[in-house]
């Protein structure tokens, strides 16, 4: 039988909506769709790029717990609002992802939050 477990991140939304942040499933880890509060204060910067940023921080801190890293994810998918504000947080993305190269899929939509600019969601494989 596979381990099976939730992360959570301490994320008001996760006991309120019922969810985990991240779930390990044996060597896959899979990470909900991620926004740019910051956790500990429940904030969240009005930029899109401080919002990707913390974004990062916040997967990164998930990944970590689960047991691997940003050069273990195999999949990464963007949700925005307005397409207009992707082009800015390339460069912030580059640095966690451009060597990595995961599949990538980004798609305009509406989120949970009218303050929320970006969600990241990715799926990573823990190295053996």
């Amino acid at each position: 039988m596979t381990e099976r477990r939730a992360i959570l991140s301490g994320s008001a939304f996760e006991e309120q909506i019922g969810y985990a942040r991240a779930v390990v499933d044996g060597d896959r880890v899979y990470v909900s769709g991620t926004t740019g509060f910051d956790y500990t204060t429940m904030t969240i910067s009005d930029d899109v790029v401080e919002q990707a940023e913390q974004c990062l921080r916040n997967i990164g801190a998930a990944l970590a717990e689960a047991g691997c890293g940003f050069g273990d994810v195999v999949r990464v998918r963007y949700l925005l609002p307005d397409r207009a504000d992707f082009e800015p947080c390339w460069p912030v993305l580059r640095r966690r992802f451009g060597e990595v190269r995961p599949a990538a899929t980004m798609m305009v939509c509406g989120l949970a939050d009218p303050r929320m600019k970006i969600e990241i969601e990715v799926d990573a494989r823990r190295p053996a």
